[in-house]
């Protein structure tokens, strides 16, 4: 039985082990911290539950996907609430809660312009096209060559795509209405790049909000880590947590397996593999675990990469319910496109910040003790900044509450009980993140599918990537779905390679 050996236990790195065990491969996932997740990690403090990355739930298909192809079902792991209104937008003036029903929402469009419901309709055959071709066909290609994309439905449906249109453009054959145009152009947001350079395929995004719907694990996103591990456990993945990979050993240009410290010992160990796949940040492992001569990819190529940003994050609990909050609330009062070039153009610490929050104790009370409310709070920055400190984040903190506060026209600021912050220098300590990044590369058009950093490392023959460095790119969807694709490529490996099983 040849041994699969996984760094890294994020979306990606669980699916790819999941699926490699299901094929009966031998695989151990190496985590160096003491719970499975990565960046979907869980915080528990003072009776508050948070989720430390993801809070969306979008795409249930691609999860109940998932499970099947796995022999399970995911209401065995975890039971799921469809949020209605799936989220709160808070303009320069005034507010719009977004209803879950699609006829709700057409009336929506339609009062805030005229004619603009049955532009909608038009605007979601296109999305759904898109979502179909795009999910079940585009990110289960591994990028390795252009060859896969010699499809006949694709080569037909290339216009239909609209890969060399910018999402900006698409959104205003349609909508003249700035709120509208905002509202659509939004959930891009969290592929890590500006309206301007997302390619209009991605509004499929649009589809899987509007008709895919905003949904919500009771206990927090970490009931769906707990699910995949879970499951993983019972397929006979084995875990290794508190354990550090320092080093990946290589006879040539094949790695042999790797060394790794325990974080509680301080001990040095080593285990062999037949193959590697990695779900640590890709160039962390290529610049600290390789060699410089067996990595892929030079430090020009990295610093000539568009990241996505990274993030401001609070944790914060308060001592008294809030009246009229939403689960999503995205607070859009200020100029959309200054903030955006702060992030992509100057790359500089923001002036007057757009944010988000999530309040799931709004929805599910088990998240705070009695009478309480759990608020997590997201300002997007910059990937690479520096200054980051706790006298800046406090500074960002006082700035958003005093606009949170003055748009839910209630306090508190005197009622925090429980704050954390956690920002760059975090996720650089935490997951060795590129320039401290929270979303991996921008899904611009020059960095799509074989665009992006291979799957399979190009210098060492049994090393391969997943995640949100490489195909299909950022998301909690897409990195399940990348560690399916990696696990058919280790069994496509294997089916020509003559390594022998460790």
């Amino acid at each position: 039985m040849k041994k699969i050996l996984v760094i890294g236990s994020g979306f990606a790195g669980l699916s790819a082990a999941s699926f490699l065990a299901r094929e009966g491969y031998d695989v151990t996932v190496v985590e160096q911290h003491n719970i499975a997740g990565g960046r979907a990690r869980q915080l528990k403090e003072e009776g508050f539950t948070f989720d430390m990355g993801p809070s969306w739930y979008w795409m249930p298909d691609v999860f109940e996907r998932y499970f099947s192809l796995l022999g399970a079902k995911r209401s065995d792991y975890y039971d799921l609430v469809r949020l209605d209104p799936s989220y709160r937008l808070y303009w320069p003036e005034g507010m719009d809660d977004i209803p879950a029903d699609y006829n709700e929402l057409k009336d929506f469009f339609e009062q805030k312009e005229k004619g603009a419901g049955e532009k909608l309709d038009a605007f979601m055959k296109q999305a759904a096209y898109k979502y179909e071709t795009g999910i079940n066909k585009l990110v289960h290609k591994p990028g390795q060559s252009v060859t896969e994309f010699l499809d006949i439905s694709l080569a037909l449906g290339v216009i239909k795509l609209d890969v060399f249109t910018s999402m900006r453009k698409h959104v205003a054959k349609f909508f003249k209405h700035e709120d509208l145009r905002k509202l659509m152009e939004f959930p891009v947001l969290f592929l890590g790049a500006l309206p301007n350079d997302i390619p209009a395929l991605y509004s499929l995004m649009n589809y899987a909000d509007s008709v895919g719907g905003t949904w919500y694990p009771p206990g927090g996103m970490y009931k769906v880590v707990q699910g995949m591990y879970d499951l993983a456990k019972k397929l006979g993945v084995q875990f290794l947590f508190n354990a550090e990979v320092t080093k990946i050993n290589l006879t040539g240009s094949i790695a042999t397996g790797i060394n790794y410290r325990n974080r509680v010992s301080g001990k040095i160990h080593s285990l062999q593999a037949a193959a590697i796949i990695a779900n640590a940040d890709y160039h962390f492992v290529e610049t600290k675990l390789l060699p410089s001569s067996h990595r892929s990819y030079s430090d020009n190529y990295w610093e000539s990469r568009v990241m996505a940003p990274s993030s401001l994050l609070y944790y914060v609990g308060i001592n008294k319910k809030l009246e009229d909050l939403q689960h999503h609330c995205l607070f859009f009062d200020v100029d959309f496109d200054k903030h955006g070039g702060e992030i992509y153009t100057s790359k500089k610490w923001p002036e007057s910040p757009l944010f988000y929050v999530s309040a799931t104790s709004v929805t599910d009370s088990a998240t705070a003790p009695h009478g309480y409310e759990n608020l997590f709070f997201l300002i997007p920055v910059a990937a690479g900044l520096e200054g980051d400190t706790e006298a800046l984040r406090k500074t960002y903190f006082d700035k958003i509450v005093a606009r949170f506060e003055d748009r839910i026209k209630q306090k508190i600021a005197d009622n925090v009980v429980y704050y954390k912050s956690y920002a760059v220098s975090d996720f650089v300590a935490d997951y060795n993140a590129y320039k401290g990044n929270a979303y991996g590369l921008a899904n611009t058009l020059r960095q799509t599918a074989i665009l992006k950093p291979s799957m399979h490392s190009k210098k060492v023959k049994n090393l391969f990537f997943t995640g949100q460095l490489t195909v299909p790119g950022p998301g909690v969807p897409p990195s399940l779905i990348s560690g399916e694709v990696v696990a058919g490529e280790i069994k496509k490996h294997f089916g020509k390679s003559k390594i022998a099983a460790v």
